[in-house]
């Protein structure tokens, strides 16, 4: 009988780890967060098997805790990520993201004659939830910004 070999990813000291990403939008979550820019490490895997989203991707963040707009552009592209707060190698907290009935100032409106892309004026979307997909109502021109369209700030 042949014995199986488990791969695993490395533990981090201190930092977030965010789980439950939806493989295809891994690369979403980290151009979200600017995490191509970041200086500490950052360690990714992705097309994990998961019984809820079918296949997904995880991110490590050494020496980083997440603020409350990093949090909702997290839930934005990935509603159902989880994230677990580290602290000496164990982890110290853990929630869910939850989607925010309103963004305000972390997305882009796809309309190029709102005036919030034409006057400095802060974004703000009513997030509406359509065939299980978060889609953003724009407030000032009420023009739907679907997941593929969506940019943030």
């Amino acid at each position: 009988m042949k014995q199986g070999k488990q791969l695993s990813v490395s533990a981090i000291k201190n930092g977030t780890v965010i789980d439950h990403i939806p493989a295809k939008s891994l690369f979403r979550v980290i151009t979200i967060l600017d995490l191509d820019k970041f200086d500490n490490q950052i360690t990714f895997g992705t097309n994990f098997d998961s019984k809820k989203l079918g296949k997904k991707a995880i991110i490590k963040v050494s020496n980083k805790t997440f603020v409350d707009d990093d949090v909702n552009r997290i839930a934005l592209i990935a509603p159902d990520a989880k994230l677990n707060i580290i602290k000496d190698f164990e982890v110290v907290e853990k929630y869910t993201v939850k989607v925010p009935d309103q963004i305000i100032g972390i997305a882009k409106c796809v309309n190029p004659k709102c005036i919030t892309n034409n006057e400095l004026v802060k974004t703000k979307f009513e997030v509406i939830s359509t065939n299980g997909e978060n889609v953003l109502k724009c407030h000032y021109c009420e023009k739907i910004t679907d997941q593929e369209h969506l940019y943030t700030t």
